[in-house]
């Protein structure tokens, strides 16, 4: 039987704004926006492989903050989970170093102008709630409803499910 390797992606929030990041590679994922994060190593705390992963992909010194309900299936055996994270004082900011080729910082009224990949969509749909109660930094301001979509308890549908597994990029960040 295969065991499940969780994906942690990280709703970075700051000032009222999520970050996005662009994918430089592959090329089939080139172009099209994620929450940053990477694969959870064997014996590691999904919150420290965010840490880590944030550090490693963008320069930046967080910590996760809280846990976003749900879950959503990349190509197997991969899952993707997110945790709203914060940066910490002293902290540099955000640069594209690896998998990236630029940020941004999105309002909730930007936050669907960027190209999403497919399965980031609900987990991105999830983060609402906790941006509009402030759960990453205490500053935002964000619009959520509470739907099934946004809190995280649905899953990703099959169409975004074969898309991201399509080569299963999403699933094998490096570490």
């Amino acid at each position: 039987m295969d065991e499940t390797i969780v994906v942690v992606g990280g709703a970075l929030l700051s000032d009222g704004r999520l970050l996005a990041a662009r994918r430089s590679a592959p090329p089939e994922l080139a172009g099209r926006w994620e929450l940053p994060g990477g694969k959870v190593e064997a014996g590691e705390a999904p919150e420290a492989a965010l840490v880590r992963e944030l550090r490693e992909e963008l320069g930046v010194v967080t910590e996760a903050v809280e846990r976003v309900p749900g879950e959503w299936p990349l190509r197997a055996p991969y899952v993707l989970r997110v945790w709203t994270a914060r940066l910490l004082p002293g902290s540099d900011d955000p640069e594209p170093l690896e998998d990236h080729d630029e940020l941004r910082w999105l309002t909730p009224d930007e936050i669907w102008d960027v190209d999403w990949l497919d399965q980031d969509v609900p987990a991105v749909r999830a983060t609402l709630p906790h941006w509009a109660t402030g759960t990453g930094t205490g500053t935002g301001t964000g619009t959520g409803t509470g739907t099934e979509a946004e809190t995280g308890t649905g899953t990703a549908t099959e169409a975004e499910t074969a898309s991201a597994s399509a080569d299963g990029h999403r699933g094998e960040r490096r570490p």
